[in-house]
């Protein structure tokens, strides 16, 4: 008699957070198919990370930007998923789950073991006015939809909580334009992550940044205003404070309600062992932000992380792991602003202190040592050796023999074998890179060499690291780039250049400059090029190549440029071209405007636009009128047709604006007189705003200038094309001169490192962030080469437009076509995009 084979036992999760669906992926992994899965989630969303809220909340992400599962994993994985679908009672003695779906109609889900990964619940204060409109908590999606909404319409808000989550709000809040102030009840800033002085220091920055603080503030009540929603905050001290949003953020308690409806035991979270099982009953496991394990509930996602392979392992059946508790550190998600805390940092009387203090440059490290270990440390500023401290605190190994040279970091351990190299090089492959999701250095090569990855993107999908928060992101970039990029030229893999070439760009480039190569041909026959005479892809490229390496010496082709850089201007959709005169920072004057109108008007142009960045954008020009037209306006080119500098947008800055700190304008004007006949790998854009209000849009741009109080702050790699990439800070600065400086000498790091056609978003993804930091803001002799370097090769560069001889134009490319007969000698164009 054949006996029909078992259904696999049903497994049902309650929650669908990070926690939880780590769970389930670990279990895929280890035993795949072993159960019936279901889920519920109470959100109508896939699973997302609540990590990057923050981000959302400062526009710099969407909700699309941070899901972590998509619809269709939960379907490839058989998994059902009732989204938006509420538990309301576990009956143990039958073991069902009882839910109610969106619409109202209930559910029933029988369970053979079943997972409780319900998280938290926000703190609300018990205080009157807490259930006015335009009062919210900060914990879900939908929380950060609802202060989305109401920076667009109010002006004025308070977040209550000067902790994580309620300083990445007020920024987030900030960044939206509106004015925040933040009320905590401690005498300073995290005080469970930082000390006086680091917050000290974090809270000068979020000030320069519009923040304002009211510190060692009891909040009494919540004031409506005529139309019922909220219009202020009263402090015990009787001080009002104006707001038509208020946020709490003053922390969270495990939702315990289910758990104690069922009989389990909770004792501030769901109480589990050290396999995950809830100490009442075997069948039930608890995850997450929920849990009480030894006593302890864990808010950040690495331990959550930890559990969850725990109890992936015992569903598996495997049996064998068990969960012991977990070391934390802390990292705030405010970009421009990195710190970093771990262990018990505040020391004590039985504490050893290494302290470095550079208030001026903001920069604050305290390392605390007892019994000749590493027990806690605090960075502020300066974070890139904070895993590497984290590994001494976990490991508790004896630093007596590198102490004089611990506060400095890693890379400067001389028994290591690594001093001078980057932080990536320094690892062991037994090292762990991203603590949320405990992957290794080895891990990620690995995946790197077997999978022949490329891209930041493509790591994080085999890998996990850095998917999280996002804290390791810059040191995945350098194993990324020490992996692939060490080998690149020589890998069978390697992306090469175009199908005339097994070379890719950076080889290309490498043998341009080790062999001094100045003309297409030469590197054509040196490099052995397939095709002898190259294509429409690689001979605008290497022609770059050529002359950003070997500026005025190398020959510049025009014939191998874009049609749009050899006749110096935007061909439109009709055929005609648009001409787009440089404005200086945006600025300009009655005659310049007058002669805009007067050209015109007497070239029948028909469009006059206003162009986002800030000039006039004449459209519907005819190729043949074209030299006429600049020669009538008497105007820089603009090059808006060119991989060059395009604009440099400003706001009025502090010689008009009663907000302003600097004068941006003049900045702007500053850089774009000094950069502007530039070419580069792709198009560049700048923007200066003269306060942290940002209203120049210097976020998004390929270098971003904000004015503070002190100086400059200075942002790179932005870019508000089809996927806008936020700018990444840089440095600060206190002088006009500093940021030319600093600028310039990244463009031409850029110029020189940089891929044909690879925006500075994607240079920086690729060589990292810490890379650039090493060779512009810690290396001055570097910096100030390279700013040089940039200005030798723009010195004397013509202008198109008006020195026709010198910049190589071919006029014969404007003269008209005339049907009865074409042109003997017309220049060629074979092998570049018309």
């Amino acid at each position: 008699m054949r006996i029909p084979p078992h259904d696999p036992p049903k497994l049902v999760m309650i929650g669908n957070g990070m926690a939880g669906v780590r769970a389930l992926e670990e279990l895929l992994a280890l035993a795949p198919g072993r159960y019936d899965i279901t889920v519920l989630g109470a959100e109508p969303h896939p699973n997302y990370n609540r990590i990057l809220l923050s981000p959302v909340l400062a526009g710099e992400q969407t909700l699309q930007d941070i899901i972590l599962n998509d619809w269709d994993w939960y379907r490839q994985h058989g998994i059902t998923l009732h989204a938006g679908c509420t538990a309301t009672a576990i009956d143990r003695q039958a073991r069902i789950v009882h839910a109610r779906r969106a619409d109202g109609s209930a559910l029933a889900l029988p369970y053979d073991r079943l997972i409780l990964a319900t998280g938290s619940q926000p703190i609300v204060l018990p205080v009157p006015g807490r259930d006015l409109p335009g009062v919210l908590a900060y914990r879900d999606i939908a929380d950060t939809e609802a202060m989305i909404e109401a920076a667009a319409h109010y002006r004025q808000a308070v977040v209550i909580g000067g902790g994580l989550l309620g300083l990445e709000a007020a920024n987030g809040l900030a960044r939206r334009g509106m004015e925040v102030t933040v009320v905590h009840l401690a005498p300073w800033l995290l005080e469970r992550q930082l000390d006086p002085t680091a917050a000290g220091l974090l809270q000068r920055a979020l000030q320069q940044r519009g923040l304002r603080f009211a510190l060692q503030a009891q909040t009494e009540a919540l004031l409506p205003g005529d139309d019922g929603r909220v219009a202020a905050v009263r402090l015990k001290d009787g001080t009002t404070l104006p707001a038509q949003l208020v946020v709490m953020a003053v922390g969270i308690r495990p939702n315990t309600a289910l758990a104690e409806q069922a009989g389990l035991l909770c004792q501030r979270g769901v109480v589990v062992s050290d396999t995950m099982q809830t100490v009442t009953d075997p069948r039930i496991y608890a995850v997450g932000e929920c849990v009480n394990h030894r006593g302890v509930s864990y808010g950040l996602v690495a331990p959550l992380f930890e559990q969850a392979k725990v109890l992936a392992n015992h569903l598996a059946e495997f049996g064998i792991a068990r969960y012991t508790g977990s070391l934390t550190s802390t990292k705030l998600k405010v970009t421009g602003i990195d710190l970093f805390s771990a262990g018990d940092f505040m020391g004590g009387p039985d504490a050893e202190e290494i302290v470095m203090s550079d208030a001026a440059g903001g920069v604050y490290k305290k390392l605390v040592i007892r019994d000749d270990r590493l027990v806690g440390a605090c960075l502020y500023g300066d974070t890139v050796d904070g895993s590497w401290y984290f590994r001494l605190l976990r490991e508790q190994r004896p630093i007596g023999d590198i102490r004089d040279r611990l506060m400095f970091g890693e890379t400067n351990i001389g028994d290591t074998g690594h001093q001078g190299q980057s932080k990536a090089s320094a690892l062991a492959d037994g090292d762990e890179v991203c603590g949320c999701n405990g992957v290794t250095k080895g891990a990620i090569c690995k995946a790197i060499k077997e999978k022949g990855l490329f891209t930041l993107e493509e790591v994080r999908r085999h890998t996990k690291a850095s998917a999280s928060c996002g804290s390791c992101t810059g040191l995945v970039e350098q194993i990324l780039m020490l992996t692939a990029g060490g080998d690149y030229s020589a890998s069978p893999k390697t992306k090469a250049l175009c199908g005339c070439t097994e070379h890719g760009h950076q080889a290309v480039r490498d043998a341009i400059r080790q062999h001094k190569l100045l003309r297409i041909a030469d590197v054509f026959r040196f490099l052995e090029w397939k095709t002898p005479n190259g294509c429409a892809t690689c001979r605008p490229a290497v022609n770059y190549y050529l002359i950003s390496t070997w500026p005025k010496e190398a020959q510049d082709d025009p014939q191998s440029r874009f049609i749009n850089e050899r006749s110096h201007a935007n061909i439109q959709k009709d055929g005609s071209y648009s001409v787009v005169p440089r404005m200086w920072g945006g600025e300009t004057t009655a005659a310049e405007l007058r002669r805009i109108a007067d050209v015109v008007d007497k070239y029948r142009i028909p469009t006059v636009k206003v162009t986002g960045g800030q000039r006039i954008d004449l459209l519907g020009v005819r190729k043949e009128d074209l030299p006429a037209v600049w020669r009538d306006l008497g105007m820089p080119s603009g090059h808006a047709y060119a991989k060059a500098l395009r604009t440099v947008k400003t706001c009025v800055g502090s010689e008009w604006c009663r907000m302003g700190t600097q004068d941006s304008t003049q900045m702007g004007k500053d850089l774009e007189r000094a950069l502007w006949r530039m070419y580069a790998p792709h198009k560049v854009k700048l923007a200066v705003s003269g306060c942290p209000r940002n209203c120049a849009e210097a976020g998004i741009k390929d270098v971003g200038v904000i004015g503070v109080d002190s100086g400059w702050e200075i942002y790179i790699a932005g870019n508000g094309g089809i996927k806008t990439e936020v700018a990444q800070f840089l440095v600060k600065v206190k002088t006009a001169e500093e940021v030319l400086e600093y600028a310039g000498a990244f463009l031409e790091l850029y110029r020189q490192e940089g891929w044909y056609l690879e925006r500075t978003c994607h240079y920086v993804a690729r060589v990292g962030l810490d890379h650039v930091k090493r060779r512009i803001v810690e290396d001055a002799a570097g910096r100030r080469a390279l700013w040089q370097q940039l200005q030798q090769a723009l010195q004397d560069e013509p202008d198109p437009w008006h020195e026709f001889a010198r910049a190589g134009v071919d006029e014969r490319q404007f003269e008209p076509l005339r049907p009865e007969a074409q042109p003997a000698s017309a220049p060629t164009e074979q092998g570049v995009p018309a």
